[in-house]
């Protein structure tokens, strides 16, 4: 929905709802019942929405972004009011089309574009007058804290393993804790991660020795290629610096194409909301990552609708295997086909899956698309199988109890689909699916 006349419609505006409840209760403001002076064009729509006070709230959605504003004191993006206006406009309930944008919406769409052009231009001039001979000692201090750090990890590992797996299981997590906040303190983020990873799997149930053993090793394996990084080739050896923490650069050659939006969803932490949106490339036939964070208990602000077709622009992260990048500036509603991803059958999603370890052994999953596959009930639990019955891919356990398993069943309904998701360790976690009948149809399954 922008100045293009492309407008999204009600199954995609409810794919940006942060949570069910928001989903609910934006439905409920998707009618004209509590709205008034409502109004779109040049990229926004805005409305006042009657709300429990006397003065409405003040909502407008800047399309391009997309971005919100309201007034009300929800802390979720989209809130409920932006997300009922957008479906009232999806559902033709905004009768002033191009009208002129009033004074209050106005005021905060000229100050989000202002400041998204200021910030290109202070990149810029950041990067004019930075000091390199400064940057560069503080990356030298950095690593050699980090170096430190896995050493002292490395030594904690060999203690564990002198000692046997048993020794972790009574312990308790609280040693783990302390081997993470010093890995905190030697400023390597990811090297903690692993740690308290470690700590969790003595109670993660039957079988956590294996496991436990397993982590070891890939932790050891991350370790001793940070100590030898200067001897790795270039793109593996800035992959080893992504997993210990330091930032990864968006430096890739840019990418321009329509992209169709395949999947979003949120994972968090006590310390952060992480968002994943998976996008495939139309022309390059490329698939990216973007990732966006927001404070505990906060929706991050960039949101994207699931089967939407988005011109923009991509800067691609450097580094061996690596499918994240970030966005160049706002994605443009287009119209045009829209078709699924390449696919094939469950043995190329392991080929793929494999050659992707061999370019980064700490890989958790990787994006693929299995065609005309079936789901089906097996004695381990549910699992993606060619047509002809040749191979098949286990579910997750995760993936086994949301409801978009339900979904993709009805969908298939016995017959091959297609289907987006992530190959990983644990099995196949299913995002998106098309049939055959409706191939221009995205079905989030999340």
């Amino acid at each position: 929905m922008n100045a293009m006349g492309v407008r999204w419609t009600s199954e995609q505006v409810l794919a940006l709802a942060p949570d069910e409840a928001s989903r609910r209760a934006g439905s409920r403001l998707g009618t004209a019942g509590p709205w008034s002076e409502t109004g779109c064009g040049d990229g926004a729509a805005w409305g006042l929405c009657k709300g429990s006070g006397s003065t409405p709230y003040r909502t407008v959605v800047d399309t391009t972004g997309p971005a919100y504003s309201c007034g009300c004191p929800s802390r979720k993006f989209p809130c409920k009011h932006a997300l009922g206006l957008l479906l009232l406009r999806a559902a033709d309930g905004i009768a002033a089309e191009d009208s002129p944008v009033p004074d209050w919406a106005a005021l905060w769409l000229t100050a989000r574009r202002g400041r998204g052009a200021d910030r290109a231009a202070g990149d810029g001039a950041a990067e004019a007058t930075a000091d390199p001979e400064a940057a560069r000692r503080r990356a030298e201090r950095r690593a050699a804290r980090i170096t430190s750090g896995a050493q002292e990890l490395e030594q904690r590992l060999a203690d564990l393993l002198r000692g046997g797996l048993a020794v972790a299981g009574q312990a308790g997590y609280g040693l783990w804790e302390e081997t993470a906040a010093r890995m905190v303190d030697a400023q390597a983020p990811g090297l903690a991660g692993r740690v308290r990873e470690l700590g969790a799997i003595p109670g993660s149930g039957a079988g956590w020795p294996v496991r436990l053993l397993e982590e070891c090793a890939l932790t050891h394996l991350l370790d001793r290629a940070w100590l030898a990084a200067d001897r790795l080739p270039a793109p593996f050896a800035t992959t080893v610096r992504t997993r210990v923490g330091l930032p990864s650069p968006a430096d890739g050659a840019r990418v321009r194409d329509h992209w169709l939006v395949l999947a979003e969803y949120d994972t968090a932490d006590a310390r952060l909301t992480t968002r994943r949106i998976w996008l495939h490339g139309s022309t390059t036939g490329r698939t990216a990552l973007l990732l966006s964070y927001g404070a505990a208990g906060r929706a991050p602000q960039l949101t994207l609708p699931v089967g939407a077709l988005l011109d923009g622009e991509l800067t691609p992260h450097t580094g061996a295997g690596q499918v994240r990048a970030e966005s160049g500036g706002p994605f443009v509603p287009v119209t045009g086909p829209v078709a699924p991803p390449p696919g094939g059958p469950v043995g190329s999603a392991l080929d793929a899956y494999g050659r992707a370890l061999t370019e980064d052994p700490w890989l958790e999953s990787w994006p693929v698309t299995l065609d005309g596959v079936v789901p089906a009930r097996a004695e381990y639990g549910w699992q993606l199988a060619d047509a002809d019955g040749r191979e098949a891919l286990p579910l997750t356990p995760a993936a086994q109890s949301r409801p978009g398993l339900w979904r993709l069943v009805a969908l298939s309904g016995g017959t091959p689909v297609t289907v987006f998701g992530e190959c990983g360790h644990r099995g196949f976690t299913p995002l998106a699916a098309w049939s055959p009948e409706s191939p221009g149809e995205t079905v989030p399954l999340l």
